[in-house]
C-alpha cells in the first residue's frame, strides 16, 4: 500500500520549522499530482493508538480538480496545532504514561465529497475482507499487512464535511470531535451520536450576534449565508432566536451558491442596495465568499456603507479582508473564547506571524480524546503499563461515554465539557476591526458573550473613526405628536403621521381627540386647558361703544336735566311732559345696556341683560308709537267731529305706554322661568384649524336667536311707529312732533336693517361674539342717539341759548286746530298735484 508519510518528531534536535514545512507543502502536492483520485493524501504518525485528523490543507480546486492552492491559515495552522497537541501528549508522564499516540491525517481539500472518499482510510480496518479465495503462485495464502485502526477522529473543519463524514462515522461507531464545525444541525443526537465538538454550535453563536445587533440599536439588517449546512443553518438560527425575542426584522435574507457564477456578487450587493436602510448585514458564509463579498462592495463604490457582523468562520483573520480593509473597516465579528499558545513550532517565515482562531479548539480537542482515552485505560486497565486486552481493540461507544464525561481546563484556561449533545458551553470573544485612530491595524476585542453579552460600546469605532453608532433601521422614531402607521408584514418599519387638529398621541399607534374644553400641547402627547377669555374693556371691540354710550348718557343726563330744570316752561309741557320722561329713561336704558353687554359675564348680569337689552328699546319705541297714535288719531277725528278722541289725556297715555311696556317684562319673566340665567363657555365659537389659537368664550346664555326674539317686540313697535308717522306726515310741524318722530323712524329703520346682516353675516368667524357684541351696541347706541337728537336737541336748545321763544302762545280750541291742519293738508296735496301735472280746471263759479 503505498502512500505519502511524515513521521513528526517533537524532540528539539530535529529543525521542525523546515522539515514540517517540507513535509506539509511538497509532501501534500507530490501525493496530489502523483495520486489524485487512486490514493488518499495523508500524513502517518506512528503510535499505540491512532488518531485520525481532518484538515482543509488545501482550497477548494476549480472544475474538475479536487485541491486547489494551499490554506496556511484554517489548514497549515491547524494542522501543526494537532502535532503539536500529540507532542505535548506523548511528553506528559501524568497523561497516558507509556501510551503513544499516533495519527493518521488527512486532507479534506474543503470540499464535503472528496472529504468523504478520503474518511474511508478511517475505516478500512474494520471492514471484514474475504481472502479466502485468494492464493499466491505458490499455492499459500497471502500475507496481507492489517491495516491501521482509527479509534477516534479530530475534526472536520467545515460543518458540510463534518456531516457528510459523520455519517460513515457513525456506521463504524467511531467518535469524532470537531475543532471548528459549529452547525447547529449536528445537536441532532439522534443522527449524528458520535459527534462532539469543542466549539459551541451556530445556535449559541446566533444567540450571541441578536444580542450584539440589539445592543447596537439596530432593528433592520439583512443575512448573507453561504449554501451548505454551515451558512444555511446558522441563518435559520438567527432567524428563529430573532423572532423569539422580537424587534428585529430582516430586510432580505440572501443566499451565495456553493459555484457562484461570474458577476454573482455584484448582485448581491445590489439586492442589499434596495433596502439601503438595512445596513447591518448579519453573515454566515465561508472565508472565500466573505473577501468576494466585501470586493464587490469596494467595486461598488460602497465602503462605509454596509455595517458587518460576522460569524466565527470571519472571526479574526486577515485572509477574508486582505486588500479590502477599508470595506471591512468596522465589521464586528464573533469567535469563540481563545487564546494564543505559545509552544517552539513555527510554520511561518513571515515577519508578521499571527497565530489562526482555531487553534486552541484543535488542541482542545486532541487533549479531549486523550482525556477519555486516558479515563478508559484507567478504569479497563488499572496497572497496565501499556494497552492492555481490554482496549485492544477500543470500543467506540465506550470511548464516546468516556469523551462525553470529560472536564478540564483547555488550552484558553477555560473548561472543556460536553453536554447530552456533544455540544461545548458557549463562550464568545468579539472583535472589531479596526483602522482609525490606532497604531496597527487589526481586530480589537470589544466584548464577549457567555450565555448574556458584555459589550463595550466606547472601545467601538466605524468608518473613519467615527465612534457613535450607525443606524441600521428601517425606520426612524416618529416625532413627538406623531403616530406610527405600520407597514404591512413588516413590523419595525412604518410611517409617521403627525396627529392633526385637536388630536394627541394616545399611544404608539394611535391618535385621539382632546376633549371639547382641551386642546392639544404643542408636541401633542396630550391635552391642556383651552384658555377662556371675555371682551375686556381694554379691547378695540370694547372702547368705541363704550366711548359711544358714556356720551349718550351724559347727553341724556343733560337733557334731563334741563327738562327736570325747566319743567313748567311752554316747550317742556308741548312735548308731553310724562311721556318725554319715559322716552328719556328708554333711551338711558339703551346707553346703558352697553355696559352689561361688555361687563364679565355672571348670573346677575345675564339677568340684567335679558331684561334691559330689549326693555330700553321697548321703552322709547312704545312712547314714541303712543304719541304717533295720539296725533293719528286726534286729526282722523277732526276729520269727521269736532269730539275730541278718546284716551288723548297725559294719564292715558301713560298708561298705554307702561301696558305696551308690560308685554315686554312679561316675556322676559317668562323667559326667566322656563330657563333661568347662567353662563356658558363656548369652545366651539372660537376653534379654528390651529389649536394654538384656540378659546373658551365666557358667555351668557343667549343665543343668536334668543338674542333676537328679545328684540323682536321692540322691533314691532318700531314698525308699527314708523307706519304711524307716514300716516301721520301731513300734520304741520307747528301743531307736534309727528315728523321729527317719523325722521326718527325713517332713520332707526335704517340703522336696524344694516345691523342684521353684519350681525348674521359674521357667524363663521372666529372673531363673532366680539363683533357681534359691537355691532348691537353700537347700533343700539346710535338709534337712540337719533331719537335724543331728533326729538330732544333741539328744544334743549331753544330752552337754553333762546328763551325768548320758550313763551306761551296763544291757546287755540281742538276745532280750530283740526281746521287749521285740515286745510294745511289740502293745499300740500294740491300743490303736490301740480307738480306731478295733474292738476284739473275748476269751473267759473262766477259766470
Amino acid at each position: 500500500m503505498s502512500h505519502c508519510c511524515c513521521h513528526f518528531n517533537p524532540q528539539p534536535a530535529i529543525p521542525p520549522c523546515l522539515q514540517l514545512l517540507w513535509v506539509l507543502l511538497f509532501g501534500f502536492s507530490e501525493c496530489s499530482k502523483s495520486q489524485q483520485g487512486a490514493q488518499p493524501q495523508s500524513i502517518k504518525i506512528e503510535g499505540d493508538i491512532t488518531l485520525g485528523g481532518l484538515f482543509p490543507i488545501h482550497s477548494r480546486g476549480p472544475a474538475g480538480v479536487p485541491c486547489g492552492e494551499v490554506k496556511k491559515e484554517k489548514g497549515i495552522h491547524r494542522l501543526e496545532a494537532m502535532l503539536y497537541a500529540l507532542d505535548q501528549i506523548n511528553s506528559d508522564p501524568d497523561l497516558l504514561p507509556n501510551i503513544t499516540l499516533g495519527a493518521r491525517i488527512l486532507d479534506t481539500c474543503s470540499r464535503d465529497t472528496y472529504a468523504l472518499e478520503q474518511s474511508l482510510t478511517f475505516v478500512q480496518a474494520l471492514i471484514q475482507k474475504d481472502n479466502s479465495d485468494v492464493r499466491c503462485s505458490n499455492g499459500e495464502p497471502p500475507i496481507i499487512p492489517k491495516p491501521e485502526r482509527v479509534v477516534g477522529v479530530i475534526g472536520a473543519s467545515s460543518s458540510s464535511v463534518s456531516i457528510m463524514v459523520a455519517n460513515v462515522l457513525r456506521l463504524f461507531a467511531i467518535p469524532q470531535i470537531s475543532y471548528a464545525s459549529t452547525a447547529p444541525e449536528l445537536s441532532d443526537n439522534s443522527r449524528y451520536e458520535f459527534f462532539s465538538r469543542v466549539v459551541p454550535p451556530d445556535s449559541y453563536q446566533a444567540q450571541a450576534m441578536v444580542d450584539i445587533v440589539k445592543a447596537m440599536g439596530w432593528n433592520y439588517v439583512s443575512t448573507l449565508a453561504s449554501e451548505g449546512n454551515y451558512g444555511e443553518s446558522g441563518v435559520d438560527a438567527f432567524l428563529q432566536i430573532s423572532r423569539e425575542a422580537g424587534g428585529l426584522c430582516i430586510a432580505q435574507s440572501i443566499k451565495i451558491p456553493r459555484e457562484p457564477r461570474p458577476g454573482e456578487f455584484e448582485k448581491i450587493i445590489k439586492r442589499l442596495m434596495e433596502t439601503s436602510n438595512a445596513r447591518g448585514v448579519i453573515i454566515f458564509a465561508n472565508e472565500d465568499d466573505i473577501k468576494r463579498v466585501l470586493q464587490a462592495a469596494k467595486k461598488a463604490n460602497l465602503t462605509g456603507h454596509f455595517l458587518f457582523v460576522g460569524s466565527d468562520s470571519w472571526g479574526a483573520k486577515i485572509a477574508p479582508i486582505q486588500d479590502q480593509e477599508e470595506v471591512a473597516e468596522g465589521a464586528v465579528t464573533i469567535l469563540p473564547k481563545r487564546a494564543s499558545i505559545d509552544g517552539r513550532e513555527r510554520i511561518s517565515r513571515d515577519s508578521q506571524y499571527e497565530q489562526e482562531g482555531k487553534v486552541q479548539f484543535v488542541i482542545d480537542a486532541v487533549y479531549a480524546m486523550a482525556h477519555a482515552l486516558h479515563s478508559m485505560h484507567m478504569d479497563l486497565c488499572p496497572g497496565s503499563m501499556g494497552v492492555c486486552e481490554k482496549m485492544d481493540p477500543v470500543e467506540g461507544r465506550m470511548l464516546l461515554q468516556y469523551i462525553r464525561s470529560v472536564n478540564f481546563n483547555g488550552s484558553a484556561g477555560t473548561g472543556v465539557m460536553f453536554n447530552e449533545n456533544g455540544d461545548a458551553p458557549g463562550r464568545y470573544d468579539i472583535f472589531q476591526y479596526q483602522m482609525s485612530n490606532v497604531s496597527i491595524p487589526g481586530y480589537k476585542n470589544i466584548g464577549q458573550w457567555t450565555n448574556h453579552l458584555r459589550l463595550n460600546p466606547e472601545d467601538m469605532q466605524w468608518s473613519g473613526g467615527d465612534r457613535s453608532i450607525p443606524d441600521s433601521v428601517c425606520s426612524f422614531p416618529c416625532e413627538p405628536g406623531e403616530r406610527k402607521k405600520m407597514v404591512k408584514g413588516v413590523p419595525c418599519c412604518w410611517h409617521c403621521e403627525l396627529c392633526d387638529g385637536y388630536q394627541y398621541l394616545l399611544d404608539e399607534f394611535s391618535c385621539d381627540m382632546c376633549p371639547f374644553d382641551m386642546r392639544p400641547l404643542k408636541n401633542r402627547t396630550g391635552c391642556r386647558p383651552t384658555p377662556i377669555i371675555k371682551l375686556e374693556w381694554s379691547s378695540p371691540w370694547a372702547i368705541i361703544p363704550v366711548f359711544l354710550a358714556i356720551l349718550g348718557i351724559l347727553a341724556t343726563t343733560g337733557v334731563i336735566v334741563t327738562f327736570v330744570r325747566f319743567n313748567d316752561t311752554p316747550i317742556v309741557r308741548a312735548s308731553g311732559r310724562e311721556l318725554s320722561y319715559v322716552l328719556l329713561t328708554g333711551i338711558f336704558l339703551i346707553y346703558f345696556i352697553t355696559f352689561l353687554m361688555i361687563a364679565e359675564p355672571s348670573i346677575a348680569v345675564c339677568a340684567f341683560r335679558r331684561l334691559f337689552l330689549g326693555l330700553g328699546m321697548c321703552i322709547s319705541n312704545s312712547a314714541m308709537l303712543t304719541k304717533t297714535n295720539r296725533i293719528y288719531r286726534i286729526f282722523e277725528q277732526g276729520k269727521k267731529s269736532v269730539t275730541p278722541p278718546k284716551f288723548i289725556s297725559p294719564t292715558s297715555q301713560l298708561i298705554i305706554t307702561f301696558i305696551l311696556i308690560s308685554a315686554q317684562l312679561l316675556g322676559v319673566f317668562i323667559w326667566f322661568g322656563v330657563i333661568p340665567p347662567h353662563t356658558i363657555i363656548d369652545y366651539e365659537e372660537q376653534k379654528p384649524p390651529n389649536p394654538e389659537f384656540a378659546r373658551g368664550i365666557l358667555k351668557c346664555d343667549m343665543s343668536d336667536l334668543s338674542l333676537m326674539l328679545c328684540l323682536s317686540y321692540s322691533l314691532v313697535l318700531m314698525i308699527t311707529c314708523t307706519v304711524y308717522a307716514i300716516k301721520s306726515r301731513g300734520v304741520p310741524e307747528t301743531f307736534n312732533e309727528a315728523k321729527p318722530i317719523g325722521f326718527t323712524m325713517y332713520t332707526t329703520c335704517i340703522i336696524w336693517l344694516a345691523f342684521v346682516p353684519i350681525f348674521f353675516g359674521t357667524a363663521q368667524s372666529t372673531e363673532k361674539m366680539f363683533i357681534q357684541t359691537t355691532t348691537l351696541t353700537v347700533s343700539m347706541s346710535l338709534s337712540a342717539t337719533v331719537s335724543l337728537g331728533m326729538l330732544y336737541i333741539p328744544k334743549v336748545y331753544v330752552i337754553i341759548f333762546h328763551p325768548e321763544q320758550n313763551v306761551q302762545k296763544r291757546k287755540r280750541s281742538f276745532k280750530a286746530v283740526v281746521q287749521a291742519a285740515t286745510v294745511s293738508t289740502r293745499l300740500s296735496q294740491k300743490s303736490n298735484d301740480k307738480q306731478n301735472g295733474e292738476s284739473k280746471m275748476e269751473p267759473d263759479r262766477s259766470q
